[in-house]
Parts: structure tokens; sequence; C-alpha cells
């Protein structure tokens, strides 16, 4: 089955203004946020961040840094309600063309491992598991690993 949109998901650059949408979108579907600070700090850093629109909805973001021959995919997510549409995939293949273009050879992220959804869309496009970082994120009781993935580009 293919998904078919008469109006086309749009990704662009993240903008201090879309800022409040961004944070209600972290608020609803983490039990631990990303601040109005830290997409702040992000932006105020020169991290590569993004918006996808659809239809004149924000329905998702993502924040991307680089260094030297990579990329790193810090943050990419898609309103509950727009979840399991195609537009995580399309945020996503988009970020893959972004660190092309900056000539990164390689795009990292983490991922936690009870995220099925994520690492199927991961998978899907080709990142390998590359290694653990043990009680990288918190957790309701406690912490939970971290997956380390990778995409040669």
């Amino acid at each position: 089955m293919s998904a078919r949109w008469d109006v086309q998901p749009v990704a662009r650059r993240m903008l201090v203004q879309d800022l409040p949408d961004v944070v209600s979108i972290e608020n609803r579907i983490y039990d631990f946020p990303w601040t109005d600070g830290n997409f702040r700090d992000a932006i105020g850093s020169g991290y590569d961040a993004a918006v996808v629109e659809f239809g004149g909805a924000l329905v998702g973001y993502r924040v991307m840094m680089f260094g030297p021959g990579e990329a790193h995919l810090l943050n990419l997510s898609i309103a509950a309600d727009w979840q399991r549409r195609g537009f995580g995939r399309h945020l996503l293949l988009a970020s893959i063309h972004d660190a092309r273009r900056a000539d990164a050879q390689t795009l990292f992220l983490e991922v936690r491992p009870s995220n099925a959804a994520g690492i199927s869309l991961y998978e899907g496009i080709g990142f390998k598991r590359i290694g653990v970082r043990k009680g990288y994120y918190p957790a309701l009781g406690g912490r939970e690993d971290a997956w380390v993935m990778s995409l040669p580009l």
C-alpha cells in the first residue's frame, strides 16, 4: 500500500516563531521532553533545525548537528495525530539529503530500544545498530539505554 497525497509535505528551516507548536508537540509525545530553551539553544547555536508542514499544519520537526564528516540526528519527532502516515520517513529522507549536502559521510542517531516504530523506520532506510549507550535516556522508574545507529551516506 502506498500513500498518495494531493497536498505534499514540506520540510523547511525551523524558526523561533515555530517553537510554541514544536514544544507543544514535544510535550504531548514525550515523558521527558526537550524544553523551549533546548530548541532555542539549538537554533541559536546553528544546529540544522527543520519542521515539516502538511496542509498548513506543523506536523513534525528535527534537530541535527554537524561535525567533520558526520551528522548527528538529535531529535526527529512527529505529532501523535500525524504518526504512521509517512511524515517521519519524509523528514528523515530530507535529513539524509541535508546531511549529504553538508558533505557528511555518516549520519548517526540514538533511539530507545522501546521505540519499535522509530527502529523500524530507521532500519527501513538502512540504518544499522552500532552500539549501546547505557542509561542514556531518562525513563519512568529509572534510565533506559540508547541504541546508537548509523547510516553511511
